[in-house]
This record gives C-alpha cells, structure tokens and sequence, in this order.
C-alpha cells in the first residue's frame, strides 16, 4: 500500500507540474496573441491611412481645463514606436493598446470598446489622481528650479463627443511609465466592467 501511495503522490506532483506548465503557456499564447493583435492593428492603421482622412476630425478638447496641454495637431500614426503593450482584462479582454516611446506614450482604446469619459474611475481617478497629480508634482519641480518647464508632464485627452479616442502623455520616466501602465489598466477594466452591467 505504501508503494501505491507513494506512486500516487508522485503522479499528483507530476501533473500540478503539467497544470503549472498548461497555465504558462496559455500565458504566453495570450501574450503572443495580443502582440500580434497589436502588429495587425498597426498595419491596418499604415495600410488604411489614406481612407481615414475622410473621416471628421476627433475633437480635442482639455479635461480637467487649465490641467492639460491641449496641442491640436493631429495624432502621429503609431509607427517608429519603442514598444506595443496591449492592456487586458483579467478575462483576456482586449481593453486598449499603449505605445511607448522614448518619454511619450499613446494610450488608445481597442476598435470595439467606446469608452465614455463620464464613466468612473476615468475622471476621478486616472484624471485627478494620477494625472493632474504627476503633472502637479513637476511643475512645482520647475516652480523650484529643480526641472525644466520643458520636461514638465503632461496629457491630452482625444475624444469624439464623450467617447475617448486616445490619451496622450508625454514627458514620462521609467517609474511613472509602470504607474501609468497599471492605472490606465485598472481603470480601463473598471470602465469595462461599468459599460457591460449597462448593456
């Protein structure tokens, strides 16, 4: 008997160790998946450029006013970029992609999400918590003398109506690049989660 217990408490290890390495892979295949999700929307953006000139300009506009840079030249297309991170839900939901540059990044919604700016925690948290907060924080560094007013962070927030197109930061290190990339996903999730209980 105590062989066979000793078998069976061998066979149960084995297969956590298989579980263990199912749950890694099927990490990585979404990982991959959502890389390439990313390549193809980029292609599809270059390859598709010219039909969207036709299409009514996103309108820009500051939120909260006085907090942010509004700079009303159109957005680059997200080529030449450093990095392409899609952000996702728990469930694997693809919620938006950011891309990264060397101090800038583009925060845009995935194609079949219509994020409304009204829906909590985007204001009161992404907005006047973690963004207007950083920026705060800089500009009494330049205030100070301690940062220049060119490095100062800040963001735009594109939208059409109240659906937001795209935010975009710029002027952001490593440190608040991992901050942001977290926030951004938490409250995006939350939105998500909002938006299907209304449905």
């Amino acid at each position: 008997m105590s062989q066979d217990a000793e078998k069976l408490k061998r066979l149960v290890s084995f297969k956590q160790k298989l579980e263990k390495r199912v749950e890694e892979l099927e990490s990585e295949l979404k990982e991959l998946q959502a890389t390439l999700e990313a390549v193809n929307s980029i292609l599809l953006e270059k390859g598709f450029k010219r039909a969207e000139i036709t299409k009514p300009p996103a309108e820009i506009e500051a939120l909260p006013p006085g907090e942010v840079t509004v700079e009303p030249s159109p957005p680059q297309p997200p080529t030449e970029y450093e990095s392409v991170i899609p952000l996702r839900a728990v469930t694997g939901e693809l919620l938006a992609t950011l891309y990264v540059d060397e101090d800038s990044l583009r925060v845009v919604p995935a194609e079949d999400k219509s994020f409304n700016i009204n829906t909590p925690p985007f204001t009161p948290f992404l907005l006047e918590r973690v963004l207007a907060k950083m920026q705060e924080k800089d500009s009494e560094l330049a205030r100070t003398g301690q940062m220049g007013p060119e490095k100062i962070f800040s963001y735009n927030i594109v939208k059409e109506g109240d659906t937001i197109r795209e935010v975009v930061i710029k002027h952001v290190d490593q440190d608040r690049l991992r901050e942001l990339k977290s926030s951004i996903r938490w409250t995006l999730e939350k939105m998500y989660e909002k938006m299907k209980g209304q449905s």
